[in-house]
């Protein structure tokens, strides 16, 4: 049996001071996160920042919470239950998948556990970035390692890096921004947001900006975009060190004093819609630029649970399980590679 592991960044239980505090402090207290030394760090994180950000984190949290719960773990468990149904109907349940989160639930040992309990002596891990950085991806593969440093047999493990140019993503990109604009008509310019990263792991060798630049590259080159109609931009820094620029909230105010009437932002980055997503860009971002004297401003949705997406993540992960063979029974010579192609065409 072979078991597949989405893993996405985490949430709070619930957009309440108390479990946003945890939820930070957690996150907050992984190394592959603040690279900073724990006897300087640990002062700041339990003093001035457990007091005081928790409480205005819950509030941001409050205005994008759904009834289901968090918009991150709802779309991030949309998408491991899509990839699950299509993955059953053609591989008739030798194949399972689970959904963990690095930091908060369901945690990434719980998501081993079920796979374990399903009986998967192979598994297949999948951090959902498609762009590689060591405070994610590489953090996923520490809670993983960790997870099983207690466990007597481990199972066979592969991970995906990252699929910051794979043809199915960017493809899927472009499907979802070419959907919106056939709803909603075309902006005067695309903002193209990523998450920022301190610009001192890029120069410690995260490859990090260069993946995010490339994956513009190819979706603006799938859109037909001149270069004037589109600017990338790196959001959500904290803290006083210098982050990766240009900054999406200074070029949103800058466009709007520029005369840019309409503005469409798109966060290739992030595989399910989430607070820095929700808050930051549509509602905060929004706000900031209408003040500034923009016009419009639109969010488009990401990639979420749209079907055309799950084809694709499959498409994505499955070439990874050549060599591990499925049940006769159940699959023949080479379906692993012949479903990735038909989901690619598809």
């Amino acid at each position: 049996m072979i078991g597949i592991l989405l893993v996405n960044l985490g949430t709070p239980d619930a957009p309440e001071t108390g479990a946003v505090r945890r939820y930070l402090r957690e996150f907050l207290s992984d190394p592959r996160v603040v690279e900073i030394p724990r006897l300087l760090w640990w002062p700041i994180l339990n003093g001035s920042i457990l007091l005081t950000r928790p409480a205005r984190s819950a509030r941001a949290y409050a205005r994008v919470w759904m009834p289901e719960g968090s918009p991150l773990l709802v779309y991030s468990q949309r998408q491991s239950d899509g990839l699950a149904a299509l993955l059953q109907e053609r591989f008739h349940g030798q194949v399972r998948v689970e959904l963990g989160m690095r930091y908060g639930n369901p945690a990434v040992a719980a998501g081993l556990a079920a796979l374990r309990q399903q009986g998967c002596g192979r598994i297949l891990l999948v951090p959902l970035y498609p762009q590689y950085a060591a405070a994610t991806t590489a953090s996923t593969f520490d809670a993983v390692a960790a997870a099983l440093r207690r466990q007597r047999e481990i199972p066979e493990l592969r991970m995906i890096r990252d699929w910051h140019d794979h043809p199915a993503y960017i493809a899927a990109l472009a499907g979802r921004v070419r959907s919106y604009w056939q709803a909603h008509g075309q902006p005067d310019r695309l903002l193209i947001s990523f998450h920022g990263l301190p610009e001192r792991c890029v120069a410690l060798g995260d490859p990090y900006r260069r993946q995010c630049e490339r994956s513009t590259e190819l979706l603006v080159a799938e859109l037909g975009l001149p270069r004037d109609a589109w600017v990338q931009t790196f959001q959500s820094r904290f803290g006083p060190a210098k982050w990766l620029g240009p900054y999406t909230d200074q070029t949103l105010q800058s466009l709007a004093r520029a005369g840019v009437g309409r503005v469409d932002c798109f966060c290739p980055g992030f595989a399910a819609d989430c607070l820095e997503t929700l808050e930051e860009i549509a509602m905060t971002g929004k706000e900031s630029f209408l003040h500034a004297g923009g016009k419009e401003m639109h969010y488009i949705p990401a990639l979420n649970d749209d079907p055309a997406w799950v084809e694709a993540l499959a498409s994505i992960l499955l070439p990874h399980l050549e060599g591990w063979e499925l049940s006769p029974q159940t699959a023949g010579p080479g379906a692993v590679k012949d479903f990735a192609v038909s989901a690619m065409a598809g």
